[in-house]
């Protein structure tokens, strides 16, 4: 399996490609990663070095892949964090690419945009390119809860509400929705929650609430998804091997007490995680 990867990179730490890439070549999958930014770390940290790639560097190198004939071989595309909206037509027309030599591939789009807490944090612009062209574009969409609310315009108090407006992201364009960081109204506490639809049904996964933040999670969340869905064709299926990898991971990271995710050290949690969570029919 070949997955084409338009992300993010830092040289410090696990976000964007820097996780992404491992998790899915952990589980034995070739990754083509195309980075829209190079950063020596996490802007979280409160400063970092580094700049974003302009969209004619990105799109030459996908042109140059193609070139080499390896498009028609690609199942899938994942894109995350988007430097500028100048970066998105960049990936809109790699994706195209990919859909004309294999129609069969798929495009998960993770939308990075913004959270709780935090509100929108991407550079003006970025949103509106998502929700116009990127969003649209794509099969599989991974919003976390303040994204899902962001892109919709819509309440998600509760799980009733969440569905909704995963279905009216559904409109848009993805068959497929998965939403992380559900924590509302209706969430037990102590519990951190996950939701997914698409054609056939709703489900809903719950595992304990760990007392972390880690950057990267939602990356490799994302990543794994897309993976499980394309080896599987089921999206519970796919929700839970990437949920019980994830709970994996960061139990791992919180008992180190680490900013960054232990994303080598738990590998194993990647293949065969030690804790088994199974997506709910809603």
């Amino acid at each position: 399996m070949n997955i084409l990867s338009i992300q993010s990179h830092v040289a410090y730490g696990h976000v964007g490609n820097s996780a992404a890439v491992f998790a899915l070549q952990r589980l034995g999958i070739e990754v083509w990663p195309v980075h829209t930014v190079q950063f020596s770390n996490h802007p979280g940290y409160g400063g970092f070095r580094g700049h974003a790639f302009d969209g004619a560097l990105i799109g030459d190198v996908v042109q140059g892949i193609e070139e080499r004939g390896a498009l028609k071989s690609c199942n899938g595309v994942l894109s995350g964090y988007v430097g500028s909206a100048e970066i998105g037509p960049s990936i809109v027309d790699a994706v195209a690419r990919v859909k004309r030599a294999n129609p069969q591939a798929l495009y998960c789009c993770d939308p990075v945009i913004g959270d709780v807490g935090r509100g929108v944090y991407v550079q003006p612009g970025v949103a509106e390119f998502i929700r116009a062209r990127m969003v649209p574009a794509a099969d599989v969409a991974t919003p976390n809860l303040f994204e899902l609310g962001h892109l919709t315009g819509r309440s998600t108090r509760n799980m009733g509400e969440v569905l909704q407006a995963a279905q009216a992201l559904r409109a848009l364009g993805p068959r497929t929705v998965l939403v992380t960081s559900i924590d509302n109204d209706e969430t037990p506490e102590n519990t951190a929650e996950l939701a997914v639809c698409d054609d056939s049904s709703a489900y809903r996964l719950r595992t304990p609430k760990l007392p972390i933040a880690a950057n990267g999670t939602g990356d490799v969340i994302a990543a794994l998804f897309l993976a499980h869905l394309l080896r599987t064709g089921s999206a519970a299926d796919a929700l839970s091997h990437a949920a019980s990898s994830v709970f994996g991971i960061l139990k791992r990271t919180a008992a180190a007490g680490s900013r960054e995710i232990l994303l080598i050290e738990a590998q194993d949690e990647l293949a065969k995680p030690s804790a088994a969570f199974r997506a709910e029919q809603l």
